[in-house]
């Protein structure tokens, strides 16, 4: 008995075999454009096809945003394989198509650069601004070509302050994507640097390709530090220049670009000196003046001191004079209520030769006959003292 295999086994393997083939997975195909027709989503479909040869084509609406594309037209077209196991068909996902004669590399080009745009790498608002005076400069380059020097040179001449510090790698070959990609990776490691140049001379366009790389487009757009392009001549546009945060036509120009002249930075420092200068005495002086006026009206507001000086000598005076009446008022007063009890005083009295008498028990004065019975006890009190008495015999009326 044969051994059959299910349709559904035979379409798995195929999808598998075809779509892990690394060679059908970023590919470029050239045909003519035929069968064209659109979906209602937006999806187009097509074939491409050379002589008596076609491949299906699809191009989800994502990837087409607009691209022109026409029945008979010559394209390149760049996407995966992929096999549709459902109906058994092999068809090409597209996710960009360019006129074909552009060639290759200007293809890939403007693939990624399509690509990236609409992902936001290229857009102004998140590029930022570079630092003023930047005290550390990170460069990624060659350490053996004229680039690095002629950069040092620059931010020698202009500012010495700053601190180059370089990642070097590769401009070129196999070994450049990565290390151009690894050298800004560590520079942001760093944490102290300010500003980072990404810079390479001139050459062809298979020379600089390594800056058309989505690696390094990556590498410059997540980098946390701004970036600063200076890849090639002054009419070399890579996809770099487009992500990086500013694009130097040259090396040397962007080494101009990240650092200030010092001669300017003096200049400027001494023209705000002087202005401030300025301003400082111009402001001391307004300053007295209005001092000066100010203290001209304080004094014409102040009041007459001498006058008042003589209102206050004159009410004290009478203010004494008053006091004095006033205190000889009371002398006065108290003199006479001390002469009124000195005549009431008993001592005076008895001075004259009167006596009083009192019973001895009850410290009664003895001022009615009726008081005393005989054989009472008494005291008798003179000016100089007291003397015991005693009543012989009882008196009445």
């Amino acid at each position: 008995m044969l051994d059959a295999y299910p349709v559904s086994a035979i379409c798995r393997y195929l999808k598998e075999l075809l779509e892990s083939d690394l060679r059908l997975s970023n590919m470029w195909v050239e045909g003519e454009i035929t069968n064209l027709s659109r979906s209602q989503r937006g999806h187009v479909y097509f074939t491409l096809k050379e002589d008596a040869y076609q491949l299906r084509c699809v191009m989800f609406q994502r990837q087409h945003r607009g691209m022109p594309l026409e029945s008979g037209a010559q394209v390149l077209t760049h996407g995966n394989l992929n096999f549709y196991a459902e109906r058994g068909d092999v068809q090409i996902i597209v996710d960009f198509v360019q006129p074909a004669g552009v060639g290759a590399r200007q293809a890939e080009f403007e693939r990624l650069k399509t690509k990236l745009e609409a992902e936001g790498l290229f857009d102004e608002a998140r590029k930022r601004p570079l630092p003023e005076f930047p005290m550390r400069i990170g460069v990624v380059t060659s350490p053996s070509g004229a680039v690095f020097h002629d950069i040092c040179n620059v931010l020698t001449r202009r500012w010495p302050l700053t601190e180059v510090v370089l990642a070097p790698t590769p401009v070129q070959g196999a070994d450049a994507v990565t290390g151009v990609a690894d050298g800004i990776r560590r520079l942001n490691e760093d944490g102290a640097i300010d500003v980072i140049i990404v810079a390479r001379g001139g050459g062809s366009t298979e020379e600089l390709w390594t800056f058309n790389e989505e690696t390094v487009a990556r590498a410059i757009y997540g980098s946390g530090v701004p970036v600063v392009s200076a890849i090639g001549h002054e009419t070399d546009y890579t996809i770099a220049d487009y992500v990086a945060d500013v694009r130097a036509p040259t090396p040397s120009a962007a080494a101009e670009t990240v650092a200030p002249e010092r001669v300017q930075i003096s200049r400027n420092v001494e023209a705000m000196t002087n202005a401030l200068i300025f301003d400082v005495r111009s402001r001391m002086n307004g300053g007295a003046a209005g001092l000066e006026r100010s203290g001209q009206r304080l004094l014409a507001s102040l009041p007459d001191v001498a006058r008042h000086r003589e209102r206050l000598t004159s009410s004290m005076r009478h203010a004494m004079s008053a006091a004095r009446r006033a205190v000889e008022r009371r002398d006065e007063r108290v003199t006479g209520w001390s002469n009124q009890l000195r005549s009431l005083d008993p001592r005076a009295t008895l001075a004259r030769g009167y006596a009083v008498v009192q019973l001895r028990d009850g410290k009664q004065a003895v001022t009615s006959v009726s008081q005393v019975k005989g054989k009472a006890k008494l005291d008798v009190h003179v000016k100089d003292g007291k003397f015991p008495a005693e009543v012989s015999r009882q008196y009445g009326f």
